[in-house]
């Protein structure tokens, strides 16, 4: 009796979803203080991973074999204006003198803003089908999901994972090394991120994309308990670091998704995040209390007044760089205090021509994610877009409350964000085209406009 050979199995090459992935992980799971040993910059392992997929990105685009998409795209071009905002501020400041500590602040924001864009330029252009972006997608869930997990160790036991993280030969710890603070009688977890503010965000704006799967799995009767678990994970990774700002981040997912989402999924949604209150208020008493007083009492937090007074101090450096700035990250916190507002301090450093770039970024992402949902008739597509742009709008919202770029991890996963919505958007009008195309009789008026899958011809 001959036995059937096995079916070779299908290698996927490696792509611009294989790189991102990878660059991911590097991003969120190596402790944010960890940089390379021997170098005067503190330069981190994603930093340099990120010129790396530029330069796969800057050589893809000179040929036509490797599958980099071409042509327009509007998060690419404000990506591109918000690149020549960086550069034109960098040129202006350095022309003067300036303190050494400021010039190699200024040095060190340059190239990590750099290589944060490249990751994005890659996403774009280097993600091509829909499988491939649900690679992506679902590996910042999961990357973030580890984190929160760091995070649960940190605030429940006290037990900090990420100090034996930085025994990796050929790195250095900057900073304090304090991955936990206190804040009333808790502790505030930091995960691998520099600060609990950073650790809250990026744990809040993973949560709509695990929902989005969660829900996509439980539709499709595929086993979602994983993606449960990483919807329990983020969210109380979000309430435990005892942030506003994550708090606020997810308030705004919510009045981005509820509205779209089917009423009986509404209602699962709401009782699951009152039940969810319900524990935690039972399991950790004076947590819920907590998070409550942090607004109930915003106009008398100390930490607020601080923040309000630094704000009157930038008026004159306004005035006097008011179109390009006095130099990204040249306002050092240690003498001229913190501004926790990154339209402020863009103003600040970048002037008005970097704070109205920044903001389109936001804007672009925004509506390529809008618009590849208009596109689209799948209701599983339709939802991954209103995710993303709950996403986008979180850290677009929560960037009013604390500096971006002073966070290294949150910042790279905005570009990363907002990359996947471009690409997203590519692959939708992609697909419109090729129906329009397509002859008549293999068209109906129902059929949605399909997304290019792995394994065909985009």
């Amino acid at each position: 009796m001959t036995r059937t050979p096995p079916y070779p199995r299908t290698l996927t090459r490696t792509d611009g979803a294989t790189l991102s992935v990878i660059y991911i992980a590097v991003l969120v799971l190596v402790p944010s203080r960890l940089v390379f040993a021997g170098i005067p910059l503190d330069i981190r392992p994603s930093m340099l991973l990120g010129f790396g997929l530029g330069m796969c990105w800057l050589c893809a685009q000179m040929v036509d074999t490797l599958g980099m998409a071409k042509g327009r795209s509007g998060v690419r071009t404000s990506i591109f204006l918000f690149a020549s905002s960086q550069i034109a501020t960098y040129g202006y400041v350095t022309l003067r003198h300036m303190p050494y500590d400021e010039l190699k602040s200024a040095d060190l924001s340059f190239v990590t803003i750099v290589s944060l864009m490249a990751a994005g330029l890659l996403i774009i252009d280097g993600v091509r089908t829909l499988d491939r972006l649900d690679k992506v997608l679902k590996f910042v869930v999961i990357a973030c999901t580890i984190m929160a997990v760091i995070g649960m160790l940190q605030f429940f036991t006290g037990f900090d994972l990420t100090k034996y993280m930085a025994m990796v030969p050929g790195l250095r710890s900057v900073g304090t090394g304090e991955a936990v603070l206190a804040r009333s009688a808790f502790r505030r977890p930091g995960g691998t991120a520099g600060h609990p503010i950073e650790f809250g965000v990026v744990c809040g704006l993973a949560v709509p994309l695990a929902a989005h799967y969660a829900f996509r799995s439980k539709k499709r009767r595929q086993p979602s308990r994983r993606w449960w678990f990483c919807v329990l994970m983020l969210s109380m990774g979000a309430v435990v670091s005892l942030s506003r700002s994550a708090i606020l981040g997810l308030l705004v997912a919510g009045i981005i998704l509820l509205p779209t989402w089917p009423a009986k999924q509404q209602l699962h949604t709401i009782v699951a995040a009152l039940g969810f209150l319900a524990v935690l208020r039972a399991f950790v008493p004076g947590l819920v209390g907590t998070l409550l007083s942090l607004f109930r009492n915003i106009s008398n937090d100390p930490s607020i007044q601080g923040r309000t007074d630094d704000y009157a101090s930038t008026e004159a450096t306004i005035a006097q760089h008011l179109w390009l700035g006095r130099g990204f990250g040249t306002y050092l916190p240690t003498r001229y205090g913190p501004i926790d507002n990154q339209y402020l301090g863009s103003l600040v450093e970048n002037g008005l021509v970097g704070m109205l770039a920044f903001l389109f970024l936001f804007l672009a992402g925004i509506y390529a994610a809008a618009a590849a949902r208009r596109l689209s008739t799948d209701p599983h597509v339709r939802d991954l877009c209103q995710s993303l742009l709950a996403c986008i709008a979180m850290l677009g919202i929560s960037s009013a409350t604390y500096d971006t770029f002073a966070f290294k991890i949150a910042s790279g996963l905005m570009f990363v964000l907002i990359g996947c919505a471009g690409a997203l958007l590519r692959m939708q009008k992609s697909a419109a085209a090729a129906l329009a195309a397509a002859p008549v009789a293999q068209r109906t008026a129902t059929s949605p406009a399909p997304l290019v899958r792995e394994g065909t011809s985009p």
